[in-house]
């Protein structure tokens, strides 16, 4: 088959992938020098523990199966199952904690409450203060920056894979068929639009009811910390934010202890990970109304130092970046992802929301089998 994937952020990556592992031949356009959308400006977390049961959590696994997989034969994607500890500070917050093991699909993710003696066993960077931690062994994370880089790297070994950068696609011309902004025809059997959330334009146009919003984060990363951290690491907000934690504890949780004014007004959560240079990836916000600001703002930035800096038990080095991103989601929680036939040999995938560097795997193999690749 031929095979044409536009979009060359994870999503898309994954995509292209498939189809020539699958033995296809594969031409990806991406309308960017290289992708700049959310599959680079994420935590890079293959992030199982907070996913909804069902669907949700089996397409989680398998795409860490497959991420796992990949790491072993492309070293530089910078695979490492490091878990993840959420540390706890009251106990409403590990109420929670012992709901999420109280389920049937703990052991799976490899859940474990930890005391802190033990969770500084596992990560000895952690001398803050903290009542207990939930472990989940299952999460793990990559690198964002390269990941996508380090792939094409491995496809361009394929003679079966061509990358057009710098290409928008304006129209489908005919079935299995695009053009793009120089003019060129790409005909294909197979034509599948990994745009993320670029959601305008020729997306518009093919999908206009889509049950898809956009969210914007903020995000920051530090130069080395000077020692190893060796697992992810959450705080108690993000049981607010993750669908495996829903259930009366969460609710007694929300209604004894509101979040710090800060926090709540920018639908805040702390996630942590270390980058293979020994800086610390922290964030983040969430932002749904539009239209989004265009600038970035500091109190959120210093919610999370103060909150890392009491797990640490020390300052944070110096900040070198900050940035914000913006991602698609699927409005229908129930759905891992948006997948849709908008036009004979066309489909488009988009919507992954948060779980697009986790699922991105998974969502690609799914497209592949459901195409009959």
């Amino acid at each position: 088959m031929r095979v044409t994937v536009v979009g060359a952020g994870v999503v898309g990556a994954m995509h292209a992938w498939q189809a020539v592992e699958r033995g296809h031949e594969v031409v990806q356009i991406e309308r960017e020098a290289e992708a700049r959308g959310a599959s680079l400006r994420n935590f890079g977390q293959i992030w199982v523990s907070g996913r909804a049961g069902g669907e949700e959590l089996e397409t989680a696994l398998r795409a860490r199966e497959l991420w796992e997989a990949l790491g072993a034969r492309v070293p530089a994607l910078g695979f490492r199952p490091n878990g993840s500890l959420t540390l706890v500070r009251s106990g409403l917050e590990r109420a929670v904690a012992e709901a999420a093991l109280a389920r049937a699909d703990a052991a799976v993710r490899g859940y474990k409450l930890l005391t802190p003696a033990e969770a500084r066993a596992v990560n000895p960077a952690l001398r803050g203060a903290y009542e207990a931690a939930l472990y989940c062994e299952r999460d793990a994370a990559v690198e964002p920056r390269t990941a996508q880089l380090a792939l094409r790297a491995q496809l361009l070994k394929s003679p079966n894979y061509t990358f057009l950068p710098g290409r928008e696609v304006r129209e489908v011309t005919g079935p299995g068929t695009v053009r793009d902004d120089h003019g060129d025809v790409h005909r294909a059997d197979a034509v599948v639009l990994c745009t993320g959330a670029w959601l305008g334009g020729l997306v518009k146009e093919l999908a206009p009811d889509l049950p898809v919003r956009r969210v914007r984060l903020q995000m920051m990363q530090t130069d080395p910390l000077g020692e190893a951290l060796p697992t992810s690491v959450a705080d108690a907000d993000s049981f607010r934010y993750y669908p495996a934690y829903r259930g009366e504890s969460l609710d007694r949780l929300e209604a004894g202890q509101p979040q710090a004014p800060t926090a709540a007004a920018h639908r805040m959560q702390l996630l942590m990970v270390q980058r293979a240079d020994g800086g610390l990836t922290i964030g983040d916000t969430h932002e749904y109304e539009h239209p989004f600001a265009f600038d970035t703002l500091e109190d959120p930035y210093e919610h999370l130092a103060g909150v890392v800096e009491g797990f640490l038990g020390r300052p944070l080095p110096r900040i070198r970046r900050r940035w914000a991103g913006v991602y698609a989601q699927c409005t229908d929680p129930g759905r891992v992802v948006h997948r849709q036939q908008v036009r004979d040999g066309v489909w488009l995938v988009t919507g992954p929301g948060g779980r697009g560097m986790t699922c991105a795997p998974a969502i690609a193999e799914t497209t592949a089998n459901e195409l009959g690749w």
